[in-house]
């Protein structure tokens, strides 16, 4: 597990470092950053897994740090590091997964370190292989990742340059582009208009409105997607056909 020490003080990141070393394999220090800047520019070039974040720096302050960290598209984790106790719930708001009072004991350190528990990138590379019938979405979750199943998925929809997948227990957004979801998800999702595709085993009939417009109805849930004129032809066909 790669970590970046984030504080203004050089004690306080030379005792960090010294207990990381001490405490040893499968964790090592990938750098160092002596405010929130620094240690966002670093975050842009090196393999950082976790983040030890002091709270109070000058320039751009540790929880301010995380917040952007957070939108990162591999977000590292973050455990908030601070002599002042009042900080803490602050820090559990910040997408922090622990956080540490200083001065820092090895004790507490490495169960804090066992918390974040975050995969590294070569696992996250990994998990994000498609196997060749993909059974799972994964999208980031507060500074880790979450498997969305997607035969629980209800639909798919586009909305500027995010998708949402929605399911009956809830929604998240995906940073893959629809086109590349169809096309992934070949047999599984139906394109039923040029932002939205719906589980093709959900499809089970086609409803009219007066004004001419048709929507989609779907098995087991209340979602009712528009269908655009260009696909509606090919859907009917496909419900009359049954395959």
């Amino acid at each position: 597990m790669n970590i970046l020490i984030v504080d203004d003080e050089a004690p306080a990141r030379d005792r960090l470092r010294a207990l990381i070393e001490e405490i040893g394999a499968p964790y090592c220090v990938s750098g160092e950053a002596a405010n929130g800047v620094q240690a966002l520019q670093l975050c842009r070039r090196l393999e950082v897994d976790l983040v030890l974040m002091d709270i109070r720096m000058p320039e751009l302050d540790g929880i301010e740090a995380a917040a952007k960290l957070a939108l990162f598209e591999v977000p590292p984790a973050v455990i908030f590091v601070t002599a002042f106790e009042e900080h803490a719930l602050e820090a559990f708001q910040g997408n922090a997964v622990d956080y540490l009072l200083k001065p820092i004991r090895r004790q507490r350190l490495e169960r804090s370190l066992a918390r974040a528990a975050v995969p590294t990138r070569a696992q996250l590379q990994s998990l994000r292989q498609q196997p060749e019938n993909p059974t799972h979405i994964c999208t980031n979750y507060r500074g880790g990742i979450k498997r969305i199943a997607v035969q629980e998925i209800v639909l798919l929809r586009a909305d500027q340059k995010y998708v949402t997948a929605i399911c009956n227990d809830g929604e998240s957004l995906l940073e893959e582009s629809l086109v590349s979801l169809e096309e992934r998800f070949k047999g599984v999702f139906f394109r039923i208009h040029r932002n939205t595709l719906v589980a093709r085993m959900r499809l089970i009939g086609v409803v009219k409105l007066n004004d001419g417009r048709c929507l989609a109805r779907l098995a087991d849930s209340d979602q009712q997607p528009e269908i655009s004129r260009r696909h509606l032809p090919q859907i009917r066909r496909w419900l009359r056909q049954g395959s």
